[in-house]
C-alpha cells in the first residue's frame, strides 16, 4: 500500500482539509470529525481500492484501512493536514453530535473507560491462560503439564503472579481512566484506586469469610464503625467513587485561589473521597455490584442455551449500534469474581459472531469476480476470523446484506453449544478462532466444536445463497442482452424489465459508446459509476427516469434524478462543457422538481458545441452502483430516445 498515495486520496474525497476538523486512529480505523459531511465524495471512497468501509458513528466519520496500515495512512494525512496528532479521547471529544438518550450516553462513557484498559486486561488474560494451559489437568494428559515437566512449576508461578496483578489492582487501572473521563485528574483517580486495593486493608476477595468469622477490622470514626475493607477486583464501587473524585477536584479548583489550589485541592479532594468511599459508597456500591453479578448469572443460567442463542444471534447487529462497548464493564466484573462466576460467557458468544462473520467474508471470496471485492474480503475474513471484525462486516457482509444475515444464524445456533455445554472464558483476549486459549480447560472442546459449527454453517449458506444469487442475475442479463440485439433499441412504450429490476431509458438518440471508450477519465476508470454514454443525433436530452432532480447544475450540461426505488442517475452532456458555463445550453427544469421519463431536460446547440472543439457524448451512469449487484447496458448500436438504456439489478437480500 502506498500510503502517502492513500492519505492524498481520501483527504481530497474528505473535500480537503478545510474539511476536517480532528482525526485520529484506532487498530483499524482513521476517526474524523467532518465540518460537512455532505461534502465527502462518497463514491470516491468506496470505489477505493485501499479502502475498506466507511461508517458514521458517534458524531464521527470512520475510514476503515485495517491494521498494519491505518496508522502509517494517519501520519501521512497528519502532514498534508497540519492538523494536531490526536488521540481518540481528543476526537471523542470535538465530536458536535449529540447523544441520544440516556442508555446511550451511559454506554458512551463505559466505552470510554475501558477501551483504554482493554490491552492490559487483554495481557493478564492471556497470561492467566496460559497458566492454565500449564496448570490444568486432563487438557492434553490426565497430570497437569508442570507435574509431567517439574522444571515449570516456576515459570508457571512467575506467569500467574503476572497474570493477576491487571486484575487484583483493577481499581487502579479504572481510577485512572475513569476520573479522566470525568474530567478530573487521572493520576489522583490511580491514587485513590491503590487506596482501595492498599495492603493495609482486607484483601477484598476475602471480604465475606473476614465478615463471617468476625476477623474483620474496623476504624471508629466520629461514631462510625468503618470496615477497613478493600476492593480488589471491582468494578462499579470505583466508577462511582472517580466520578465523586472529578466532582470535589473541579470544586475546589473553582473556590479555592490559585495560591493554595495546587496545594490543598489534591489532598481536600482524597480524603473526602476517601471518607465517602469506606463510610457509605463503597459497601452500597459492593452490594449493588455483587447484585448486578448474581442477576446477570442468574439470567445465564435460567435461560440457557436459548439465551445464548439469541445473544449469539444478534451479537454482530449488537456490535453495529456500538452497544457491545459497553460488555467490557460486564464481563470485566465477571472475571473479577470468578470464583463465584466460573468465567464470561460473553467472550464465547462473540468469538461465534465473530468467527462467523468472518467465513460468511470468506465464503464471498469464493463468489465475487470483483478484484477490489476478493481482495478486501480475503483480507478482512482473515482479520474477522483473528477477532477484528469491522473490515468485514461494514466493507463486505452489510454490503451484499445476505452475508451478515447468514452470519448471523450461523452465530446463534453455534452459541445454543455454547450454552448446553456451559463454555467460559476466564481471561480475556482475542475473540477469534484462537480464543480457546482464554476458555477454561474442560470447555475447550466445546468451544472448538462450537466455532467449527459456527463456521460451517456461515460459510455454506453465504456460498449456497450467494452462488444462487450470483447464477440468477446472470441469467437475467443474458436474457435482457438477448432480448435486446436488435440494432435499434425498444421504446419505453414496449419496455418490460425483469422482476424486480430497473430500467433506465436513453435520454437522447444516437449511437452507444461503452462508457470505458469516453474520453473522460472521471467516466471511464468508473469512478463516478457505471453506465453507458451515446454521441447524440440532435441536442434534445430527455428525463431517462421517473424520479426528483437533486442536481441541476447552472451550467446546464448535467443533472442529477433520484428514482423511487433509489437509484442515483446523472445524465452529463459534453466533455469539459462546463467552460462554456451554460452558453448554447437551455434548461427547462429546476432543481426538486420531480419528472417523468421522457420529460425534456435542456437542449443544446449540438453543431456549435463541435465547432469549439468540444466532444458531445452524452453520458449516463449510477453514481450509486455499490449498491446494486449489476449494472448493465443494454446491447444496442443505436437507440432512439427513450430506447431501454441500462438495467439495474438490485442485490439480493434474505
Amino acid at each position: 500500500m502506498n500510503h502517502a498515495k492513500v492519505a492524498k486520496d481520501v483527504l481530497n474525497a474528505l473535500n480537503g482539509k478545510d474539511n476536517i476538523k480532528a482525526a485520529a486512529h484506532c487498530a483499524t480505523r482513521l476517526r474524523l470529525v467532518i465540518n460537512d459531511e455532505s461534502k465527502i465524495d462518497q463514491k470516491a471512497l468506496d470505489a477505493h481500492p485501499d479502502v475498506k468501509g466507511t461508517f458514521k458513528t458517534n458524531g464521527q466519520y470512520q475510514i476503515i484501512i485495517g491494521p498494519g496500515d491505518v496508522d502509517k495512512v494517519y501520519a501521512e494525512l497528519i502532514k498534508l493536514t497540519g492538523l494536531p496528532d490526536m488521540t481518540t479521547e481528543d476526537v471523542k471529544k470535538t465530536s458536535n453530535e449529540k447523544q441520544g438518550n440516556v442508555l446511550l450516553r451511559l454506554i458512551k462513557v463505559l466505552s470510554d473507560i475501558f477501551v483504554p484498559i482493554i490491552p492490559a486486561l487483554v495481557a493478564g488474560g492471556l497470561l492467566m491462560a496460559l497458566n492454565n494451559v500449564l496448570t490444568a489437568e486432563h487438557l492434553f494428559t490426565k497430570k497437569a503439564i508442570v507435574e509431567l515437566y517439574p522444571g515449570l512449576k516456576d515459570i508457571a508461578s512467575f506467569i500467574n503472579t503476572m497474570s493477576a496483578a491487571p486484575f487484583t489492582f483493577l481499581p487502579v487501572l479504572i481510577g485512572y481512566s475513569a476520573t479522566k473521563r470525568f474530567g478530573g485528574n487521572p493520576y489522583l483517580g490511580a491514587a485513590m484506586g491503590m487506596i482501595m486495593v492498599s495492603p493495609a486493608l482486607t484483601s477484598g476477595y476475602d471480604v465475606v469469610s473476614a465478615k463471617a468469622s468476625g476477623e474483620l477490622a474496623y476504624w471508629h470514626i466520629f461514631g462510625l464503625k468503618v470496615a477497613q475493607a478493600g476492593y480488589q477486583g471491582s468494578v462499579l464501587p470505583v466508577l462511582v467513587v472517580s466520578w465523586i473524585l472529578a466532582k470535589l477536584e473541579k470544586f475546589f479548583h473553582k473556590y479555592i485561589s490559585n495560591a493554595f489550589d495546587f496545594t490543598f485541592t489534591p489532598m481536600l479532594a482524597i480524603i473526602i473521597t476517601g471518607f465517602l468511599t469506606f463510610t457509605f459508597v463503597g459497601p452500597v456500591m459492593r452490594d449493588v455490584s455483587d447484585g448486578l453479578t448474581n442477576g446477570i448469572m442468574w439470567l445465564y443460567n435460567a435461560t440457557g442455551a436459548v439465551g445464548t442463542a439469541i445473544f449469539g444471534l444478534f451479537y454482530s447487529p449488537i456490535v453495529i449500534t456500538g452497544l457491545h462497548q459497553s460488555f467490557p464493564a460486564i464481563e470485566t466484573t465477571l472475571l473479577a469474581d470468578i470464583a463465584k462466576t466460573g468465567g464470561s460467557f460473553v467472550f464465547p458468544i462473540a468469538s461465534m459472531a465473530n468467527i462467523a462473520q468472518g467465513a460468511a467474508c470468506l465464503a464471498v471470496f469464493f463468489i465475487t469476480k470483483s478484484k477490489k471485492q476478493k481482495s478486501l474480503s480475503s483480507s478482512a475474513s482473515i482479520s474477522a476470523l483473528l477477532g477484528i471484525t469491522e473490515p468485514a462486516i461494514f466493507g463486505i457482509n452489510l454490503k451484499l446484506r445476505y452475508p451478515f444475515f447468514c452470519a448471523m444464524v450461523a452465530s446463534g445456533i453455534a452459541s445454543i453449544f455454547i450454552g448446553m455445554f456451559h463454555v467460559l472464558s476466564v481471561s480475556m483476549g482475542p475473540a477469534s478462532v484462537i480464543g480457546f486459549i482464554c476458555i477454561r480447560s474442560q470447555s475447550i472442546l466445546p468451544f472448538v466444536m462450537s466455532g467449527a459449527i459456527s463456521f460451517v454453517i456461515a460459510f455454506t449458506t453465504t456460498y449456497i445463497y450467494g452462488r444462487r444469487a450470483a447464477a440468477k442475475e446472470q441469467n437475467t442479463i443474458t436474457n435482457e442482452r438477448v432480448s435486446g440485439k436488435e440494432q435499434i433499441g425498444e421504446t419505453a412504450a414496449s419496455a418490460t424489465a425483469p422482476a424486480g429490476n430497473i430500467i433506465i431509458f436513453a435520454p437522447v438518440e444516437g449511437e452507444t459508446i461503452s462508457l470505458k471508450n469516453v474520453k473522460d477519465k472521471l467516466f471511464s476508470s468508473e469512478l463516478m459509476g457505471k453506465g453507458a454514454a451515446i454521441m447524440p443525433k440532435n441536442g434534445d436530452v430527455y428525463a431517462p427516469c421517473d424520479g426528483i432532480l437533486t442536481t441541476v447544475f447552472d451550467t446546464h450540461h448535467a443533472y442529477g434524478i433520484k428514482t423511487e426505488d433509489g437509484a442515483e442517475i446523472l445524465i452529463h452532456i459534453g466533455i469539459d462543457t462546463v467552460n462554456l458555463k451554460g452558453e448554447y445550453f437551455t434548461s427547462y427544469v429546476k432543481k426538486g422538481q420531480t419528472v417523468n421519463q421522457g420529460d425534456k431536460l435542456c437542449s443544446f446547440d449540438l453543431e456549435k458545441i463541435k465547432e469549439l472543439g468540444y466532444d458531445p457524448t452524452v453520458i449516463t451512469v449510477v453514481t450509486n452502483t455499490a449498491d446494486y449487484a449489476a449494472v448493465e447496458e443494454f446491447n444496442h448500436d443505436k437507440v432512439k430516445q427513450g430506447s431501454q438504456f441500462i438495467t439495474l439489478t438490485p442485490k439480493a437480500t434474505l
